[in-house]
């Protein structure tokens, strides 16, 4: 639009104009698109109405189109909008999708993504759909929460459980399982059967014991064997047996753990335990923490990841949390495997589910290991040194060959290279030959003592 355009509003109209009728001359359709329309005020939404006046004898030069929440049906049925209302050739109202147009909806989306195999469960879509009342925005935004749960917790399929976890984060507040609700109703069923078949025996004693006269005075037919010598009767005491069903209390989630702990979820504190863990001593102080574990021959990688890449490094980290309230906490991870997490927080530890750890951990994490040399380089064909003995050692030893059989060489050959990438291989690193700073902390973990922390060893779930 040239400045002269910038004048009153006739101009701009009449250049608008000039440029629709050379389009519709060049056979082209001119369509304006206003989305959230329902925000426009009635001044705006004259103004548009006026733009239908722009016209030839035979057709309109330009097609508008109204989109908008249900809001704007109600704000086209003022009076002062009527003469636009009178405009509107056609009206489509967009209800929420159905549990089975949502699935094809997000089956949909991830097909043209590139996937090929169904990524959501049949009962996570069904939660999907229950979450977000088929409301196409909020299902693009909890699947896409969802999507980047299942990627932190290198899951490749997103589980109803992770909908729950990703809704959480979008709406703020907890969603409990669907099934929560009938399963405190048949528990309370049960216990309303437990007491009542506990109280029968103890009620028909009762009554029995009302009636003993009754009982006493009916003659007896037939007459009871003599006995040389008749033993006195025992009286017959009731035992009265209570039974009391208890619920075990559920454990504090995480964030009620964070709240309780936050004095006790600083930088350092959580260096001090992981320091610990590794026999190595944390003074806090001007000293950082990472300078600190160099000095006592560790090494520290402060990294972005997630849960795959800390099983794949097997070492204990801290993790930087993020609690409801956007407060930042840092907690060390003891333990992990597929379902579990171990986290130890004031001296205490506590076991939760890897996805309710997810939602408060977005990545953020730092590991400490120790080098099997003094330096640590990526190390390549062609090179030599302590460092390339430590690796081919390393390497022959994972494949069962004994320190008598252990080549001596400290060259970095072809072969060498061959044993590094079958490594990289079945540890799902790249495969390139180079023993770069992943690949030797992966294979420090592989050969470590039963004396060096790993993360799979503690772990009362197994992994």
């Amino acid at each position: 639009m040239p400045d002269a355009a910038t004048g009153s509003r006739k101009d701009l109209v009449d250049i608008l104009n000039h440029y629709l009728l050379r389009a519709h001359a060049n056979a082209r359709r001119i369509v304006l698109v206003v989305d959230e329309a329902q925000n426009l005020a009635p001044e705006v939404l004259e103004q548009v109405r006026l733009l239908t006046n722009l016209e030839t004898n035979t057709q309109k030069l330009l097609q508008i189109i109204l989109i908008g929440q249900p809001e704007l049906r109600d704000l086209l049925a003022r009076n002062e909008l009527r003469q636009l209302a009178q405009r509107v050739t056609g009206r489509y109202h967009l209800h929420p999708l159905s549990a089975a147009e949502t699935a094809a909806y997000v089956r949909h989306r991830l097909r043209v993504s590139g996937a090929t195999s169904d990524i959501f469960s049949s009962m996570a879509l069904a939660e999907l759909f229950h979450l977000s009342g088929g409301v196409p925005r909020v299902i693009n935004v909890v699947a896409d929460r969802a999507l980047l749960g299942a990627y932190t917790q290198d899951r490749h399929r997103v589980t109803n459980s992770l909908v729950r976890h990703a809704a959480a984060e979008v709406f703020g507040r907890r969603f409990a399982p669907r099934w929560l609700p009938w399963l405190g109703a048949a528990a309370a069923a049960l216990v309303l059967a437990a007491t009542v078949w506990g109280m029968w025996p103890l009620t028909s004693w009762r009554f029995y014991r009302a009636v003993p006269s009754a009982v006493a005075a009916v003659p007896k037919a037939v007459p009871a064997p003599a006995t040389a010598k008749s033993a006195p009767a025992q009286p017959v005491t009731p035992v009265a047996v209570a039974s009391l069903a208890t619920v075990p209390a559920l454990p504090p989630s995480l964030q009620e753990l964070l709240e309780a702990h936050k004095d006790a979820t600083g930088t350092d504190d959580a260096f001090a335990h992981l320091f610990g863990l590794w026999g190595a001593h944390y003074v806090a102080g001007d000293t950082d923490p990472c300078t600190q574990a160099t000095q006592q021959g560790m090494e520290c990688l402060v990294q972005r990841g997630s849960f795959g890449q800390l099983r794949l490094y097997n070492r204990p980290a801290i993790l930087l949390l993020k609690d409801d309230s956007g407060t930042k906490h840092q907690v060390v991870l003891a333990g992990l495997d597929d379902e579990h997490a171990r986290i130890d927080i004031a001296g205490q530890t506590h076991e939760l589910a890897v996805g309710e750890l997810s939602r408060y951990w977005f990545g953020d994490f730092v590991v400490l290991w120790r080098p099997g040399t003094q330096i640590v380089k990526p190390l390549s064909v062609g090179m030599h040194g302590d460092e390339v003995r430590w690796l081919r050692q390393s390497l022959e030893r994972l494949q069962g060959v004994t320190a008598a059989q252990a080549t001596v060489s400290d060259v970095f050959d072809t072969e060498l290279s061959h044993l590094v990438m079958d490594f990289q291989r079945q540890h799902r690193l790249s495969v390139d030959g180079i023993a770069g700073i992943q690949t030797q902390m992966v294979l420090a973990s592989a050969v470590a003592g039963s004396d060096s922390p790993l993360l799979s060893a503690n772990i009362s779930h197994g992994g």
